[in-house]
């Protein structure tokens, strides 16, 4: 090993475990806890970024380098599969995948929902983003540096760190001899630009990837010392707007008042969406949303927020909303309608007295689980068209979209989490949905026919896709226990 390699394992060496309820776990990690650094470096190192040509070696180079370390940590298989169709963005297959398996017993991999021996799928990613603005960073992106308790590079977290954490949970399950589960690993490598290829791998691999229960650390906690697990995730719908009217620019002054102004008309549209009590309009829209259980709403309650420094961080006087929630209920468990771009006319500096031939917008929806994308889609179109005014066409075109997810938190899968969270952190983790969206996770439930686990412990001052991304090593420590705690507990349930 070189000098570099060696100084970087020792610095590591010197942060330490509190966990009084997993001696063995403990013990373990701390006899072999330089060799899972430079583990977590090697990959590191390798500048697996999915969105530039010139590193589409090196994707390969880090499928292969996973592959080795899955095979290291227990797994009885592992392969580097290429996909068999070309990419969506290219003539080119996409970048591989890895797939690794664990066979308890040597024996009934693949058994499914209430069958004896679950079957865990681990799901992470091994692509990058970029690095630039490389005079950003305060040490090599590509080299791992440990400074105050934390790892900076790229990946650092997002997500070789948190991919590592699921490795060597595994890794300390088998060779200890605890494990009581199937595992089965699948690591892409184009998650950081949509995962193009992931839905045609999943339907061409069914029954290779068939599981109980899919686990993933790709997510992030409240706090360091506010541990949650993330139980639902907002979908997307996306439009296009287009409204038009006379067949030039019109002269305001010969025209004004005469003719409907396209800009006009697109605004009192928008306008009808959204009522006083922040209820969209569409007919139909809340047919599918299922209602907050009381017991989330109780978790939700329990996160740290304050509304005035909410306000304050965005500059805002006040916050509006669907009346009866929450702003935690409203940016995460309720949907929501925003304009994303309005333009038409004239915007150039000085003025222009002219009534416009034509306006857009683009517009979005956030849907949570149970609302179908493809279903809002085709509603908001025909209530866009039923409200024209006279006067104007209307085009609406529906651009992009993607299913919400939920995750039940009385499942045992969840409560396995919840153990094993509280059993590294020494609290119950809260339940938090977020607003944001990750198809990728509503694509698994859909083709694979199982709920997944967002296991994530990753953290704001992280700064995952900036300069200067990190870990928490302390989180990252017990992001290990607290998987380990899962396996223990899934496997009794």
């Amino acid at each position: 090993m070189c000098k570099k390699k060696c100084k970087f394992a020792a610095l590591f060496v010197k942060s330490q475990i509190i966990c009084p309820n997993m001696e063995s776990v403990q013990s373990y990690l701390q006899a072999h806890k330089a060799r899972f650094m430079e583990e977590w470096a090697s990959l590191i190192r390798i500048p697996s970024v999915s969105c530039q040509p010139e590193h589409k070696a090196d994707m390969t180079r880090c499928a292969e380098r996973w592959r080795e370390l899955l095979l290291a940590a227990g797994c009885q298989k592992a392969e580097v599969i290429t996909p068999s169709q070309p990419s969506p963005q290219g003539k080119e297959p996409g970048n591989p995948f890895v797939y690794g398996e664990y066979k308890c017993g040597n024996e009934q991999i693949g058994k499914c929902v209430n069958e004896q021996i679950p079957t865990v799928l681990v799901y992470a990613h091994y692509d990058v983003m970029p690095v630039e603005p490389l005079e950003a960073w305060h040490s090599d992106p590509w080299e791992p540096s440990i400074r105050d308790g934390r790892l900076y590079a790229r990946g650092a977290d997002d997500d070789k760190g948190q991919a590592m954490i699921q490795a060597k949970a595994f890794e300390y399950m088998v060779k200890t001899g605890q494990l009581k589960c199937n595992v089965k690993f699948i690591f892409e490598g184009e998650e950081e630009i949509g995962s193009p290829s992931l839905e045609a791998f999943l339907q061409d691999h069914k029954e290779l990837l068939k599981a109980d229960i899919i686990l993933v650390s790709d997510t992030s906690m409240i706090g360091k010392d506010t541990p949650s697990i993330t139980t639902g995730l907002r979908g997307l719908a996306y439009w296009q707007i287009e409204v038009d009217g006379p067949n030039r620019d019109l002269h305001s002054g010969h025209f004004g008042g005469a003719v409907k102004n396209p800009v006009n008309a697109l605004c009192e549209m928008i306008a009808k969406v959204v009522d006083e009590n922040g209820r969209i309009t569409i007919p139909g829209f809340y047919d599918d949303v299922l209602p907050i259980p009381d017991e989330e709403r109780e978790m939700i309650a329990q996160i740290p927020f304050s509304q005035e420094k909410y306000n304050a961080a965005i500059d805002v006087d006040d916050v509006f909303g669907e009346t009866g929630y929450s702003t935690l209920e409203r940016n995460s468990c309720r949907p929501s309608f925003d304009v994303c771009g309005i333009w038409g006319g004239y915007t150039g500096e000085g003025s222009k007295t002219v009534l416009p031939s034509k306006a857009f917008a683009k517009v979005s929806c956030r849907l949570v689980a149970n609302q179908d994308h493809e279903k809002i889609s085709r509603a908001f179109v025909d209530y866009m068209q039923s409200i024209a005014p006279q006067g104007v066409r209307v085009t609406v075109t529906p651009m992009h979209g993607g299913q919400g997810y939920v995750c039940p938190i009385d499942i045992p899968a969840y409560k396995a989490a919840e153990k094993g969270f509280e059993m590294a952190f020494g609290k119950r983790p809260l339940a938090a949905r977020r607003g944001g969206s990750i198809p990728i996770i509503a694509a698994f439930e859909q083709i694979l026919g199982c709920k997944t686990i967002l296991m994530g412990f990753g953290l704001e001052q992280n700064a995952i896709h900036s300069p200067n991304e990190s870990m928490d090593l302390e989180v990252w420590e017990k992001g290990i226990i607290a998987v380990t705690g899962f396996y223990q507990s899934y496997a009794a349930h």
